[in-house]
């Protein structure tokens, strides 16, 4: 019996070696991204906001030529872009339950609609019926930004902004806490 219970739990420790040592192989044959990924996270009084996507660059083209007009753009690159909020808060005017949620948006002439969407996805796969905000914001002009950037400014006990900076434009979306 003895020799029983130590030749299953040989085969089981070989059978359990044996996978991570073929999962190791797998990651460590990933390329580098094109567009790497990115996180950043603030907390705004004791919520904490946290904001993971992919970076693509400019690399020569334009920014119009990578985000059309009027089209829904997924905010980045790869995956869908993920923003979670520990606690609820108002982004722009509209209140958003604690959660997580992708981020797109619309590049429309002088403004830029941020949308809060509660799918999801790869980031190309926008279900316009899961938006739980839209928020229009005005698009600003300033220093260029070869690769696309997510950070924070403004920061209070009760506020922030998150900015979107690409190009040499940005857009400051307003997050405050209930």
């Amino acid at each position: 019996m003895k020799m029983f219970v130590r030749i299953t739990l040989i085969s089981l420790t070989a059978l359990v070696c044996g996978n991570l040592a073929v999962i190791a192989q797998v990651r460590g044959d990933k390329k580098a991204r094109p567009s790497p990924n990115a996180s950043i996270s603030q907390t705004i009084g004791t919520t904490v906001v946290s904001v993971n996507y992919g970076r693509p660059g400019l690399k020569g083209r334009s920014v119009e030529s990578l985000v059309p007009e009027n089209k829904v753009w997924r905010t980045g690159a790869n995956e869908s872009t993920v923003i979670t909020f520990s606690g609820d808060v108002l982004v722009g005017d509209a209140s958003i339950n604690a959660g997580t949620y992708s981020v797109y948006s619309i590049p429309e002439g002088g403004k830029f609609t941020v949308i809060i969407n509660s799918k999801l996805s790869w980031g190309t796969q926008y279900d316009e019926s899961q938006d739980v905000a839209r928020i229009s914001l005005p698009l600003q002009d300033g220093p260029g930004y070869e690769w696309f950037t997510i950070d924070f400014d403004t920061l209070s006990n009760v506020g922030a902004h998150m900015n979107l900076r690409w190009a040499d434009k940005w857009v400051a979306v307003p997050i405050s806490v209930k």
